[in-house]
This record gives structure tokens, sequence and C-alpha cells, in this order.
């Protein structure tokens, strides 16, 4: 089973990290779903029901856990050749006190500072 990353085609900085990442994903371990499909069809998806999926990307791993916001960054780089050494910072102990609360400061502004899409992008 490949890695399931859940992120928002609306936004534009969210879909071009998704671009660069998948010319990355040399071995092909991770597929992306939009969360705007999700919620077209929850049904398919219920591990993420009652979770905020636009606040924050989540990631279901091939093993079955569900990762959200600063930790599903962190499992995705370690699953990417180049950014493996990116990752082993994020894995430092304690990196994700000061990472988690970054992370999510970040995504509360992403539209202010990159905008939102009218229609979701899923090239």
């Amino acid at each position: 089973m490949r890695h399931l990353v859940f992120y928002d085609a609306q936004c534009p900085f969210c879909y071009h990290v998704k671009l660069v990442l998948r010319k990355l994903d040399w071995f092909k371990k991770v597929d992306w779903v939009s969360v705007q499909e999700v919620d077209e069809h929850p049904g398919q998806y219920p591990y993420l029901q009652y979770r905020d999926i636009y606040d924050e990307i989540h990631m279901l791993t091939s093993s079955g856990s569900l990762k959200e916001g600063y930790y599903a960054i962190r499992r995705l780089l370690a699953a990417l050749p180049l950014t493996v050494p990116i990752s082993l910072l994020l894995y430092i102990p304690f990196a994700d006190r000061l990472g988690s609360p970054l992370y999510k400061w970040f995504s509360r502004h992403r539209y202010q500072w990159f905008g939102q899409y009218d229609e979701p992008r899923y090239a």
C-alpha cells in the first residue's frame, strides 16, 4: 500500500508543494488526494470524518497510521529520498514543540499570503 496525502487543491502553496514533491517521489510511494475530493466522497475516507482536513495536511501512512500537520509533513519528507535529511531534523527530540505550532500558524495564514484558487487544481 502507498501513503495517501490529503492536500488542499484550492491553496496555491499546497498545490505547488504537491507538484514538487511528486517529482521527488521516484519510487511512487505517495498518492495525493484533494480534500475537495474527500468532501465529495466522504464514505471512501471514514478515518477523516470529524477532522479539520482544510486546516492541516493529513497523511494515511502505508502502515495505516493517520498523521496530521507537522507530523504528516515529517513523515512525508521521510518517504522521499532527497528529503530524508530534512526529515531527520524534524525527528530531533522536542523539534515538534516548535515545529507543530509553526506549522499551524503558517497553515492559518496561507490564504492571506498566497491567495486561493476559485476552483480546485488537481494536476
